[in-house]
């Protein structure tokens, strides 16, 4: 399946609304490749972060230092982020404005023992952005800025949900009345998503 580390998606996806982009996220498989070892999942969780109009946002009000100047690239690039001693990625969207999509949750496939080997444990390796990261190998000092499907990381189809449901976003309660926007998206009843509750759903939510 993966001989030769392609991906067969076509990014132009990103480049226009980012709320769109992030359901279509939904469902591909991220795959990496550090030290030479494979790692995957599929996408079950983001969020939406709408740049200069969005209070939750890293380049609200257009502002731009070290920390978040990899956000000003195109869609197709990653960026990278420390916060609490764990790196959070996000996918780029647009050709010109600074948002992107955070990715909060996949579901683990190919690499699981590599997984839980870097993660010091057997279970909840990638229900959560600082959790997915260090299960697939990713680093902000490493990855900062690099565009997606290169030698490290691509994206390939994967699965469909079979339901997508959208709720306000987790983590920023300072945020004003950005802390209600609808922006976080998850493949519902999948329970590789952050703070999961219940019964997982018949094949965990996917198509």
């Amino acid at each position: 399946m993966i001989d030769k580390f392609q991906s067969d998606v076509d990014l132009g996806f990103m480049s226009n609304d980012t709320l769109n982009a992030a359901k279509q996220l939904l469902g591909l498989e991220i795959i990496t490749c550090i030290d030479g070892r494979i790692t995957s999942g599929f996408i079950t969780e983001v969020e939406a972060y709408l740049g200069v109009g969005d209070k939750a946002a890293h380049t609200f009000e257009g502002r731009k230092n070290k920390k978040n100047e990899m956000m000003y690239k195109p869609y197709g690039h990653i960026y990278v982020y420390s916060m609490h001693g764990h790196n959070c990625m996000n996918f780029l969207t647009t050709h010109s404005e600074p948002e992107g999509v955070l990715i909060r949750g996949i579901e683990p496939n190919m690499g699981i023992d590599i997984m839980k080997e870097r993660r010091g444990r057997d279970n909840n390796l990638t229900d959560g952005p600082g959790k997915l990261t260090k299960s697939l190998g990713i680093t902000r000092n490493e990855h900062n800025g690099m565009e997606l499907n290169n030698a490290t990381l691509i994206v390939r189809h994967g699965k469909t949900p079979a339901q997508i449901l959208a709720t306000p976003r987790i983590g920023i309660d300072n945020k004003e009345e950005a802390v209600d926007y609808p922006y976080r998206f998850i493949v519902e009843g999948n329970p590789h998503v952050s703070r999961f509750k219940g019964r997982a759903a018949d094949g965990n939510g996917w198509e």
